[in-house]
């Protein structure tokens, strides 16, 4: 079973984000790629890169390293619940 992510796409501030430790390869690849449609639909990017240089894999994929986008996981929220 896939396990759900949920990025949040609001304007926050970037000091208030805390976004929880990414445990595998697997599950940084499923947030990167989430991320990347976001961009490519049209989100700002939240490191200093130029989008017509740099491909959005490349953006989202830093701007999980730099902490710079906020997600929960959803499957840990439905075990907390039980």
């Amino acid at each position: 079973m896939i396990e759900e992510t949920e990025l949040v796409e609001n304007e926050i501030n970037l000091d208030e984000i805390d976004p929880p430790a990414i445990d595998s390869k697997y599950r940084m690849i499923i947030l990167a790629a989430q991320r990347s449609k976001q961009l490519q639909r049209g989100a700002l990017p939240r490191v200093d890169f130029d989008p017509r240089k740099k491909k959005s894999t490349r953006i989202a994929l830093k701007e999980f390293e730099e902490h710079k986008v906020n997600f929960t996981f959803t499957d840990q929220d439905e075990e907390a619940a039980a």
